[in-house]
Protein backbone atom coordinates (compact mmCIF):
# COMPACT_ATOMS: atom_id res chain seq x y z
CA UNK A 1 0.00 0.00 0.00
CA UNK A 2 1.41 3.33 -1.05
CA UNK A 3 1.47 6.07 1.51
CA UNK A 4 2.31 9.65 0.73
CA UNK A 5 3.19 12.58 2.89
CA UNK A 6 1.82 15.81 1.46
CA UNK A 7 3.34 19.04 2.67
CA UNK A 8 1.55 22.14 1.50
CA UNK A 9 2.70 25.72 1.54
CA UNK A 10 1.13 28.00 4.11
CA UNK A 11 0.97 31.65 3.15
CA UNK A 12 2.41 33.83 5.84
CA UNK A 13 1.48 37.46 6.13
CA UNK A 14 4.65 38.10 8.09
CA UNK A 15 7.68 35.80 7.84
CA UNK A 16 9.64 37.22 10.74
CA UNK A 17 8.84 39.11 13.89
CA UNK A 18 8.79 42.83 13.26
CA UNK A 19 8.62 42.63 9.46
CA UNK A 20 5.52 44.88 9.39
CA UNK A 21 7.62 47.68 10.81
CA UNK A 22 10.39 47.36 8.27
CA UNK A 23 11.66 50.33 6.34
CA UNK A 24 12.25 49.93 2.63
CA UNK A 25 15.34 50.89 0.74
CA UNK A 26 18.93 51.44 1.63
CA UNK A 27 22.20 49.66 0.91
CA UNK A 28 23.60 46.81 2.97
CA UNK A 29 27.39 46.53 3.08
CA UNK A 30 28.27 42.87 3.68
CA UNK A 31 31.89 41.75 4.02
CA UNK A 32 32.88 38.33 2.65
CA UNK A 33 36.39 36.94 2.86
CA UNK A 34 38.33 35.84 0.96
CA UNK A 35 37.02 37.08 -2.36
CA UNK A 36 34.70 34.46 -3.89
CA UNK A 37 36.17 32.36 -6.69
CA UNK A 38 32.75 32.30 -8.40
CA UNK A 39 29.33 33.83 -7.76
CA UNK A 40 27.35 30.60 -8.17
CA UNK A 41 27.80 27.55 -5.94
CA UNK A 42 27.44 25.10 -8.81
CA UNK A 43 30.83 23.39 -8.48
CA UNK A 44 32.11 24.49 -5.09
CA UNK A 45 31.10 24.44 -1.44
CA UNK A 46 33.52 27.17 -0.38
CA UNK A 47 31.77 29.27 2.27
CA UNK A 48 32.66 32.56 0.59
CA UNK A 49 30.76 31.45 -2.53
CA UNK A 50 27.85 30.15 -0.46
CA UNK A 51 27.42 33.62 1.04
CA UNK A 52 26.77 35.28 -2.33
CA UNK A 53 25.17 32.68 -4.61
CA UNK A 54 21.74 32.46 -2.88
CA UNK A 55 21.17 36.19 -3.26
CA UNK A 56 20.55 35.53 -6.96
CA UNK A 57 20.15 31.76 -7.39
CA UNK A 58 17.45 29.97 -5.37
CA UNK A 59 16.68 26.40 -4.31
CA UNK A 60 13.50 24.38 -4.27
CA UNK A 61 13.15 24.71 -0.50
CA UNK A 62 14.09 26.77 2.53
CA UNK A 63 14.36 25.42 6.09
CA UNK A 64 13.60 26.41 9.64
CA UNK A 65 16.00 25.95 12.54
CA UNK A 66 14.69 22.42 13.06
CA UNK A 67 15.63 21.59 9.44
CA UNK A 68 11.96 21.31 8.54
CA UNK A 69 11.37 22.26 4.88
CA UNK A 70 9.55 25.40 3.78
CA UNK A 71 8.47 26.48 0.27
CA UNK A 72 10.73 28.38 -2.07
CA UNK A 73 10.75 27.54 -5.80
CA UNK A 74 8.64 24.52 -4.87
CA UNK A 75 5.33 25.32 -3.18
CA UNK A 76 4.43 21.77 -2.16
CA UNK A 77 5.88 18.28 -2.34
CA UNK A 78 5.02 14.64 -1.77
CA UNK A 79 7.22 11.82 -0.48
CA UNK A 80 5.71 8.51 -1.56
CA UNK A 81 6.45 4.82 -2.21
CA UNK A 82 8.20 4.31 1.11
CA UNK A 83 10.51 7.24 0.49
CA UNK A 84 11.48 6.25 -3.06
CA UNK A 85 9.55 8.92 -4.95
CA UNK A 86 9.64 12.70 -4.43
CA UNK A 87 7.18 14.90 -6.31
CA UNK A 88 7.81 18.67 -6.31
CA UNK A 89 5.13 21.11 -7.45
CA UNK A 90 6.81 24.30 -8.65
CA UNK A 91 5.84 27.90 -8.06
CA UNK A 92 3.89 29.28 -11.00
CA UNK A 93 4.69 32.52 -12.83
CA UNK A 94 8.37 32.66 -11.83
CA UNK A 95 10.77 34.07 -14.41
CA UNK A 96 14.49 34.10 -14.69
CA UNK A 97 15.99 37.56 -14.42
CA UNK A 98 16.47 37.65 -18.21
CA UNK A 99 12.71 37.19 -18.69
CA UNK A 100 12.64 33.48 -19.61
CA UNK A 101 10.10 31.32 -17.75
CA UNK A 102 11.29 29.05 -14.94
CA UNK A 103 10.15 25.44 -15.54
CA UNK A 104 10.69 21.87 -14.43
CA UNK A 105 13.29 21.48 -17.20
CA UNK A 106 15.56 23.89 -15.29
CA UNK A 107 15.22 21.80 -12.14
CA UNK A 108 15.92 18.50 -13.88
CA UNK A 109 18.95 19.90 -15.70
CA UNK A 110 20.32 21.44 -12.49
CA UNK A 111 19.98 18.22 -10.47
CA UNK A 112 21.62 16.11 -13.17
CA UNK A 113 24.48 18.57 -13.62
CA UNK A 114 25.11 18.97 -9.89
CA UNK A 115 25.55 15.20 -9.62
CA UNK A 116 28.54 15.54 -11.94
CA UNK A 117 30.28 18.74 -10.85
CA UNK A 118 29.21 19.53 -7.28
CA UNK A 119 31.44 18.23 -4.44
CA UNK A 120 28.54 16.73 -2.49
CA UNK A 121 25.70 16.11 -4.93
CA UNK A 122 27.12 12.80 -6.17
CA UNK A 123 26.66 11.43 -2.65
CA UNK A 124 23.44 13.34 -1.92
CA UNK A 125 21.67 11.98 -4.99
CA UNK A 126 23.42 8.61 -5.10
CA UNK A 127 20.13 6.69 -4.88
CA UNK A 128 18.41 8.72 -7.61
CA UNK A 129 17.60 6.64 -10.69
CA UNK A 130 15.38 9.07 -12.62
CA UNK A 131 14.36 12.71 -12.72
CA UNK A 132 11.16 13.17 -14.71
CA UNK A 133 9.21 16.28 -15.72
CA UNK A 134 5.61 15.26 -16.53
CA UNK A 135 4.75 18.92 -17.07
CA UNK A 136 6.36 22.36 -16.77
CA UNK A 137 5.35 22.67 -13.13
CA UNK A 138 6.18 19.21 -11.77
CA UNK A 139 9.40 17.32 -11.02
CA UNK A 140 9.41 13.64 -10.03
CA UNK A 141 12.55 12.14 -8.49
CA UNK A 142 12.71 8.34 -8.31
CA UNK A 143 15.13 6.55 -5.99
CA UNK A 144 16.37 2.96 -6.00
CA UNK A 145 16.42 2.98 -2.20
CA UNK A 146 15.13 5.36 0.47
CA UNK A 147 17.35 8.31 1.37
CA UNK A 148 16.01 9.61 4.70
CA UNK A 149 18.17 12.75 4.58
CA UNK A 150 17.21 13.84 1.04
CA UNK A 151 14.34 16.20 1.90
CA UNK A 152 16.86 18.40 3.73
CA UNK A 153 19.09 18.79 0.66
CA UNK A 154 17.24 21.37 -1.45
CA UNK A 155 18.34 24.76 -0.11
CA UNK A 156 19.90 27.34 -2.43
CA UNK A 157 23.26 26.95 -0.72
CA UNK A 158 23.28 23.18 -1.27
CA UNK A 159 21.30 22.52 -4.45
CA UNK A 160 21.08 25.69 -6.56
CA UNK A 161 18.59 25.72 -9.43
CA UNK A 162 20.14 27.28 -12.53
CA UNK A 163 18.78 28.44 -15.92
CA UNK A 164 19.13 25.55 -18.36
CA UNK A 165 18.95 27.88 -21.36
CA UNK A 166 22.16 29.68 -20.33
CA UNK A 167 24.15 26.52 -19.63
CA UNK A 168 23.02 23.73 -21.91
CA UNK A 169 25.40 23.10 -24.81
CA UNK A 170 28.17 25.17 -23.21
CA UNK A 171 30.95 24.22 -20.84
CA UNK A 172 29.43 24.24 -17.38
CA UNK A 173 32.53 25.06 -15.35
CA UNK A 174 33.72 27.95 -17.55
CA UNK A 175 30.26 29.35 -18.26
CA UNK A 176 30.10 33.14 -18.01
CA UNK A 177 26.94 32.85 -15.91
CA UNK A 178 29.01 31.49 -13.03
CA UNK A 179 30.53 34.95 -12.58
CA UNK A 180 27.58 37.03 -13.84
CA UNK A 181 24.67 35.00 -12.47
CA UNK A 182 21.10 35.04 -13.70
CA UNK A 183 18.66 33.62 -11.20
CA UNK A 184 15.15 33.81 -9.81
CA UNK A 185 16.20 35.38 -6.51
CA UNK A 186 15.58 38.71 -4.78
CA UNK A 187 18.72 40.42 -6.11
CA UNK A 188 20.15 40.95 -9.57
CA UNK A 189 23.86 40.85 -10.23
CA UNK A 190 25.17 44.26 -11.37
CA UNK A 191 28.97 44.09 -11.46
CA UNK A 192 32.05 42.57 -9.90
CA UNK A 193 35.04 44.85 -9.37
CA UNK A 194 37.72 42.25 -8.67
CA UNK A 195 39.61 42.78 -5.45
CA UNK A 196 37.12 45.37 -4.22
CA UNK A 197 33.39 44.63 -4.24
CA UNK A 198 30.43 42.86 -5.86
CA UNK A 199 27.27 44.88 -6.47
CA UNK A 200 23.69 43.56 -6.47
CA UNK A 201 20.47 45.51 -7.01
CA UNK A 202 16.88 44.83 -5.99
CA UNK A 203 15.02 42.47 -8.35
CA UNK A 204 11.83 44.45 -8.93
CA UNK A 205 10.21 41.42 -10.57
CA UNK A 206 10.86 39.02 -7.70
CA UNK A 207 8.05 36.47 -7.27
CA UNK A 208 7.68 37.26 -3.55
CA UNK A 209 6.00 40.60 -4.08
CA UNK A 210 7.17 43.45 -1.86
CA UNK A 211 10.57 41.85 -1.32
CA UNK A 212 13.43 42.34 -1.03
CA UNK A 213 13.31 45.37 1.23
CA UNK A 214 16.82 46.54 0.36
CA UNK A 215 17.59 48.60 -2.74
CA UNK A 216 21.14 47.41 -3.03
CA UNK A 217 23.59 44.89 -1.62
CA UNK A 218 27.34 45.56 -1.74
CA UNK A 219 29.60 42.61 -0.94
CA UNK A 220 32.93 44.05 0.12
CA UNK A 221 36.27 42.28 -0.08
CA UNK A 222 38.60 43.26 2.80
CA UNK A 223 41.58 40.95 3.08
CA UNK A 224 43.00 42.14 6.41
CA UNK A 225 41.14 40.84 9.52
CA UNK A 226 42.00 43.93 11.59
CA UNK A 227 40.71 46.16 8.80
CA UNK A 228 37.42 44.24 8.82
CA UNK A 229 37.07 44.91 12.54
CA UNK A 230 37.67 48.63 11.97
CA UNK A 231 35.15 48.67 9.10
CA UNK A 232 32.48 47.17 11.35
CA UNK A 233 33.28 49.66 14.11
CA UNK A 234 33.20 52.74 11.87
CA UNK A 235 30.07 51.64 9.99
CA UNK A 236 31.55 51.23 6.52
CA UNK A 237 30.54 47.56 6.81
CA UNK A 238 27.17 46.56 8.29
CA UNK A 239 27.50 42.79 8.48
CA UNK A 240 30.16 40.08 8.51
CA UNK A 241 29.86 36.37 9.19
CA UNK A 242 32.07 33.30 9.71
CA UNK A 243 33.90 35.12 12.52
CA UNK A 244 34.99 38.01 10.27
CA UNK A 245 37.33 39.61 12.82
CA UNK A 246 40.27 38.36 14.88
CA UNK A 247 38.95 36.45 17.88
CA UNK A 248 41.12 38.67 20.06
CA UNK A 249 38.94 41.62 18.97
CA UNK A 250 35.60 40.05 19.80
CA UNK A 251 35.50 41.20 23.41
CA UNK A 252 36.01 44.81 22.30
CA UNK A 253 33.37 44.55 19.58
CA UNK A 254 30.89 42.95 21.99
CA UNK A 255 31.20 46.03 24.19
CA UNK A 256 30.36 48.39 21.30
CA UNK A 257 26.69 49.42 21.68
CA UNK A 258 26.39 49.88 17.90
CA UNK A 259 27.26 46.23 17.21
CA UNK A 260 25.71 42.86 17.94
CA UNK A 261 27.02 39.28 17.95
CA UNK A 262 25.00 36.33 16.62
CA UNK A 263 25.94 32.65 16.93
CA UNK A 264 22.94 31.18 15.14
CA UNK A 265 22.85 30.61 11.39
CA UNK A 266 25.62 28.03 11.20
CA UNK A 267 23.51 24.92 11.69
CA UNK A 268 24.09 23.78 8.09
CA UNK A 269 27.67 25.01 7.92
CA UNK A 270 28.94 23.86 11.32
CA UNK A 271 31.54 21.13 11.38
CA UNK A 272 35.10 20.45 12.43
CA UNK A 273 38.58 21.90 11.92
CA UNK A 274 41.04 19.23 10.87
CA UNK A 275 44.43 18.23 9.55
CA UNK A 276 44.03 16.25 6.33
CA UNK A 277 46.91 13.92 5.43
CA UNK A 278 47.92 13.00 1.88
CA UNK A 279 47.97 9.22 2.18
CA UNK A 280 49.95 8.95 -1.06
CA UNK A 281 52.87 10.70 0.67
CA UNK A 282 55.74 8.23 1.33
CA UNK A 283 55.99 9.20 5.02
CA UNK A 284 52.35 9.93 5.85
CA UNK A 285 51.04 6.68 4.39
CA UNK A 286 52.69 5.03 7.41
CA UNK A 287 49.94 4.60 10.05
CA UNK A 288 52.40 4.85 12.94
CA UNK A 289 53.56 8.25 11.70
CA UNK A 290 49.97 9.52 11.64
CA UNK A 291 49.35 8.04 15.08
CA UNK A 292 52.47 9.81 16.34
CA UNK A 293 51.32 13.14 14.90
CA UNK A 294 47.93 12.63 16.54
CA UNK A 295 49.65 11.96 19.89
CA UNK A 296 51.74 15.14 19.53
CA UNK A 297 48.75 17.49 19.10
CA UNK A 298 47.03 18.98 22.16
CA UNK A 299 43.47 19.88 21.17
CA UNK A 300 42.95 21.89 24.34
CA UNK A 301 45.76 24.25 23.34
CA UNK A 302 44.09 24.74 19.97
CA UNK A 303 40.75 25.40 21.64
CA UNK A 304 42.09 27.88 24.17
CA UNK A 305 44.90 29.62 22.29
CA UNK A 306 43.96 29.46 18.61
CA UNK A 307 40.18 29.72 19.05
CA UNK A 308 40.10 31.79 22.27
CA UNK A 309 37.64 29.28 23.69
CA UNK A 310 35.20 29.61 20.75
CA UNK A 311 35.39 25.89 20.00
CA UNK A 312 34.94 22.41 21.48
CA UNK A 313 37.85 19.96 21.39
CA UNK A 314 36.87 16.77 19.56
CA UNK A 315 38.53 13.87 17.74
CA UNK A 316 35.37 12.94 15.82
CA UNK A 317 34.55 14.03 12.27
CA UNK A 318 31.09 14.81 13.67
CA UNK A 319 30.68 17.88 15.83
CA UNK A 320 29.55 17.24 19.42
CA UNK A 321 26.10 18.75 18.79
CA UNK A 322 25.42 16.32 15.93
CA UNK A 323 22.75 13.77 16.96
CA UNK A 324 25.01 10.97 15.69
CA UNK A 325 28.13 12.11 17.55
CA UNK A 326 30.01 9.33 19.34
CA UNK A 327 31.56 10.52 22.64
CA UNK A 328 34.10 7.67 22.84
CA UNK A 329 37.54 9.12 23.70
CA UNK A 330 40.24 9.44 21.08
CA UNK A 331 42.53 6.41 20.76
CA UNK A 332 45.49 8.81 20.55
CA UNK A 333 45.36 11.34 23.40
CA UNK A 334 48.07 13.96 23.77
CA UNK A 335 51.20 12.05 24.81
CA UNK A 336 54.64 13.23 23.66
CA UNK A 337 56.41 10.15 24.94
CA UNK A 338 54.08 7.93 22.94
CA UNK A 339 54.52 10.15 19.86
CA UNK A 340 58.31 9.84 20.03
CA UNK A 341 58.12 6.06 20.54
CA UNK A 342 55.81 5.64 17.55
CA UNK A 343 58.13 7.64 15.30
CA UNK A 344 61.05 5.46 16.39
CA UNK A 345 58.99 2.34 15.66
CA UNK A 346 58.04 3.74 12.26
CA UNK A 347 61.71 3.89 11.31
CA UNK A 348 62.34 7.62 11.70
CA UNK A 349 64.83 8.05 14.57
CA UNK A 350 66.14 11.49 15.45
CA UNK A 351 69.19 12.59 13.53
CA UNK A 352 72.16 14.39 15.05
CA UNK A 353 70.36 17.75 14.78
CA UNK A 354 67.31 16.34 16.60
CA UNK A 355 65.05 16.21 13.54
CA UNK A 356 63.46 13.17 11.92
CA UNK A 357 61.93 14.41 8.63
CA UNK A 358 60.30 17.51 7.15
CA UNK A 359 56.73 18.19 6.03
CA UNK A 360 54.88 21.10 4.46
CA UNK A 361 51.43 22.22 5.61
CA UNK A 362 48.95 24.12 3.45
CA UNK A 363 46.34 25.97 5.55
CA UNK A 364 43.01 26.72 3.88
CA UNK A 365 43.18 30.44 2.94
CA UNK A 366 39.77 31.36 4.36
CA UNK A 367 39.96 33.46 7.52
CA UNK A 368 42.84 33.53 9.96
CA UNK A 369 42.07 30.35 11.94
CA UNK A 370 43.61 27.74 9.58
CA UNK A 371 46.92 29.67 9.43
CA UNK A 372 46.90 30.14 13.21
CA UNK A 373 46.24 26.42 13.65
CA UNK A 374 49.10 25.64 11.26
CA UNK A 375 51.45 27.76 13.40
CA UNK A 376 50.53 25.71 16.46
CA UNK A 377 50.94 22.42 14.57
CA UNK A 378 54.37 23.52 13.38
CA UNK A 379 55.43 24.21 16.98
CA UNK A 380 53.89 21.00 18.33
CA UNK A 381 55.47 18.71 15.75
CA UNK A 382 58.85 20.36 16.14
CA UNK A 383 58.86 19.00 19.72
CA UNK A 384 58.90 15.43 18.37
CA UNK A 385 61.47 16.10 15.65
CA UNK A 386 59.21 16.85 12.68
CA UNK A 387 60.14 20.05 10.86
CA UNK A 388 57.11 21.79 9.34
CA UNK A 389 57.09 24.54 6.72
CA UNK A 390 53.90 26.59 6.32
CA UNK A 391 53.01 27.36 2.71
CA UNK A 392 50.48 30.08 1.87
CA UNK A 393 48.61 30.78 -1.35
CA UNK A 394 45.29 32.17 -2.52
CA UNK A 395 42.17 29.99 -2.60
CA UNK A 396 42.26 28.98 -6.30
CA UNK A 397 45.91 27.92 -5.96
CA UNK A 398 45.13 26.01 -2.75
CA UNK A 399 42.22 24.14 -4.34
CA UNK A 400 44.30 23.21 -7.38
CA UNK A 401 47.22 22.05 -5.25
CA UNK A 402 45.15 19.88 -2.89
CA UNK A 403 42.42 18.50 -5.13
CA UNK A 404 43.84 18.53 -8.67
CA UNK A 405 47.64 18.37 -8.53
CA UNK A 406 47.71 16.59 -5.14
CA UNK A 407 51.03 18.31 -4.52
CA UNK A 408 50.81 18.51 -0.73
CA UNK A 409 51.83 16.73 2.47
CA UNK A 410 48.97 17.76 4.74
CA UNK A 411 46.52 20.61 4.93
CA UNK A 412 44.64 22.39 7.71
CA UNK A 413 41.03 23.08 6.82
CA UNK A 414 37.48 22.92 8.09
CA UNK A 415 34.59 20.85 6.77
CA UNK A 416 30.86 21.24 7.38
CA UNK A 417 28.77 18.35 8.72
CA UNK A 418 25.69 19.75 6.95
CA UNK A 419 22.27 18.22 7.46
CA UNK A 420 23.40 14.58 7.58
CA UNK A 421 26.74 12.72 7.82
CA UNK A 422 25.93 10.81 4.62
CA UNK A 423 26.37 14.10 2.78
CA UNK A 424 28.66 16.24 4.89
CA UNK A 425 31.02 13.54 6.16
CA UNK A 426 30.96 10.67 3.65
CA UNK A 427 32.40 12.92 0.92
CA UNK A 428 35.65 13.10 2.89
CA UNK A 429 36.22 9.37 3.37
CA UNK A 430 34.45 7.07 0.91
CA UNK A 431 36.47 5.54 -1.92
CA UNK A 432 34.21 6.87 -4.68
CA UNK A 433 34.62 10.40 -3.32
CA UNK A 434 38.29 10.45 -4.22
CA UNK A 435 37.57 12.76 -7.15
CA UNK A 436 40.66 14.64 -8.35
CA UNK A 437 39.67 18.11 -9.52
CA UNK A 438 36.57 18.30 -7.29
CA UNK A 439 37.23 20.44 -4.20
CA UNK A 440 36.26 19.54 -0.63
CA UNK A 441 36.01 15.82 -1.28
CA UNK A 442 38.29 12.92 -0.24
CA UNK A 443 41.57 14.80 -0.44
CA UNK A 444 43.45 12.25 1.66
CA UNK A 445 42.79 9.42 -0.85
CA UNK A 446 41.55 7.24 2.00
CA UNK A 447 39.93 3.95 1.05
CA UNK A 448 38.38 1.45 3.45
CA UNK A 449 35.69 -1.01 2.23
CA UNK A 450 34.16 -1.16 5.71
CA UNK A 451 33.73 2.62 5.79
CA UNK A 452 32.20 2.51 2.30
CA UNK A 453 29.75 -0.17 3.42
CA UNK A 454 28.75 1.60 6.62
CA UNK A 455 28.06 4.88 4.87
CA UNK A 456 26.08 3.04 2.17
CA UNK A 457 24.00 1.32 4.86
CA UNK A 458 23.34 4.60 6.67
CA UNK A 459 22.32 6.28 3.42
CA UNK A 460 19.25 4.05 3.07
CA UNK A 461 18.52 3.05 6.67
CA UNK A 462 15.30 4.53 8.04
CA UNK A 463 15.70 3.11 11.57
CA UNK A 464 17.34 5.87 13.62
CA UNK A 465 18.83 3.42 16.12
CA UNK A 466 20.57 1.47 13.37
CA UNK A 467 21.80 4.65 11.72
CA UNK A 468 23.32 5.77 15.01
CA UNK A 469 25.12 2.44 15.33
CA UNK A 470 26.55 2.76 11.82
CA UNK A 471 27.77 6.29 12.44
CA UNK A 472 29.33 5.27 15.77
CA UNK A 473 31.28 2.52 14.00
CA UNK A 474 32.35 4.96 11.29
CA UNK A 475 33.70 7.43 13.83
CA UNK A 476 35.68 4.82 15.73
CA UNK A 477 37.25 3.36 12.59
CA UNK A 478 38.21 6.79 11.27
CA UNK A 479 39.67 7.90 14.59
CA UNK A 480 41.78 4.73 14.64
CA UNK A 481 42.93 4.97 11.00
CA UNK A 482 43.62 8.75 11.16
CA UNK A 483 43.34 9.61 7.44
CA UNK A 484 42.84 13.03 8.96
CA UNK A 485 43.09 14.42 12.46
CA UNK A 486 39.97 16.17 13.69
CA UNK A 487 40.83 18.93 16.14
CA UNK A 488 37.98 21.14 17.30
CA UNK A 489 34.41 22.05 16.46
CA UNK A 490 34.45 25.85 16.07
CA UNK A 491 31.77 28.27 17.23
CA UNK A 492 31.39 30.79 14.40
CA UNK A 493 29.96 34.23 15.00
CA UNK A 494 28.30 36.93 12.94
CA UNK A 495 29.05 40.57 13.75
CA UNK A 496 26.42 43.10 12.68
CA UNK A 497 25.29 46.68 13.03
CA UNK A 498 22.22 46.77 15.26
CA UNK A 499 20.32 48.56 12.50
CA UNK A 500 20.44 45.42 10.31
CA UNK A 501 17.31 43.34 10.87
CA UNK A 502 16.53 39.76 9.84
CA UNK A 503 20.06 38.96 8.75
CA UNK A 504 19.84 35.52 10.42
CA UNK A 505 16.45 33.80 10.26
CA UNK A 506 17.32 30.24 9.25
CA UNK A 507 20.07 27.60 9.58
CA UNK A 508 21.62 29.08 6.44
CA UNK A 509 22.36 32.32 8.31
CA UNK A 510 23.97 34.86 5.99
CA UNK A 511 24.03 32.24 3.21
CA UNK A 512 20.28 32.83 2.84
CA UNK A 513 18.78 35.10 0.18
CA UNK A 514 18.52 38.32 2.27
CA UNK A 515 15.01 38.81 0.87
CA UNK A 516 13.82 39.58 4.43
CA UNK A 517 16.70 41.86 5.49
CA UNK A 518 15.83 45.48 6.22
CA UNK A 519 17.63 48.45 7.70
CA UNK A 520 16.27 50.32 10.70
CA UNK A 521 16.98 54.00 10.43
Amino acid sequence: MRRALLITAVSLACTTHGARAQTRGGTLNFVVTPEPTALVDLATTAVNVLKVSPKVVEGLLDYDYGFQPKPSLATSWEIADNGQRYVFHLRQGVRWQDGKPFTSADVAWSLQTLRTVHPRAKTTFANVTAIDTPDAGTVVITLSKPAPYLIRAFSASETPILPKHLYEGRDVLSNAANNAPVGTGPFRFVKWVRGSYIEYARNDDYWDKGKPYLDKLIVKVIADPAARAVALENGSVDLGSDTPVPLADLARLKADPKLGIETRGYEFQAGVARMEFNLDHPVLKNLKVRQAIASAIDREVIRKVVYYGYATASASPLMPTNPYYDPAPTPYPFDLARANALLDEAGYPRRADGTRFALTVDPLPIGDLPPRTAEYVKSALNRVGITVTIRTQDLPAYLKRIYTDRDFDFSVNGMSNLFDPVVGVARLYTTDNFRPGVPFTNGSHYSNPEIDRLFADAAQETDEGKRKQSFAQIQRILEKDVPDLNLVSPQYVTVYSRGVRNHTISPDGTAASFADVWLQR
